[in-house]
């Protein structure tokens, strides 16, 4: 197995994921996942540190997913949630996925890598051309910008019993 193919197989599922939430499709997010990997085996991957290989393949996904927003295409208004789809649930991840629509480009896309793609401050920061603390900061922003936003729909699954968070896993490594 070659170095691009290796690099293929580790990173085209968190790729597609992170893809999938800024253009809002798996048909547009499956091409660009592929124009992102056409362009690492075009370029080689460059020999550093995984972070810094990580923090390069996804500041390729998001310049091309910036560049479909910006040329006009349309995010599609329904979400894929997978096998578990109920009103509640779906009401909930469309009123997510608006009101991540809202936030500024840079806090969505640092809040989409740490959360859908699980990237350290570090990896977001290099990805993003922003340093660590902007990027601790810009998370905290964006999800009190989401818990804002999405207090209605919160209020209503907690008094239903369930429970939901914008915050996702964090690791000692990104305090």
């Amino acid at each position: 197995m070659t170095d691009v193919e290796r690099f293929y197989a580790d990173h085209r599922d968190g790729v597609f994921r992170y893809l999938r939430r800024i253009v809002g499709g798996p048909e547009a997010a499956r091409d660009l996942t592929q124009e992102v990997f056409l362009r690492v085996s075009r370029a080689g991957v460059p020999e550093t540190t995984e972070i810094g290989r990580r923090a390069w393949v996804f500041k390729i996904a998001r310049n091309l997913a910036l560049n479909h927003v910006r040329d006009g295409h349309r995010r599609p208004r329904t979400v894929e949630l997978g096998d578990v789809v109920t009103p509640a649930t779906q009401e909930l991840a469309v009123a997510l996925r608006d009101a991540i629509a809202t936030l500024p480009d840079l806090d969505r896309d640092i809040f989409l890598l740490r959360e859908t793609v699980g990237l350290r401050y570090e990896e977001i920061a290099s990805a993003c051309d922003v340093p660590a603390q902007t990027v601790r900061s810009r998370l905290h922003q964006a999800r009190q910008s989401l818990r804002a936003a999405l207090g209605a729909s919160l209020d209503v699954r907690e008094q239903r019993g369930l429970r939901c968070s914008t915050a996702g896993p964090r690791s000692s490594n990104d305090r």
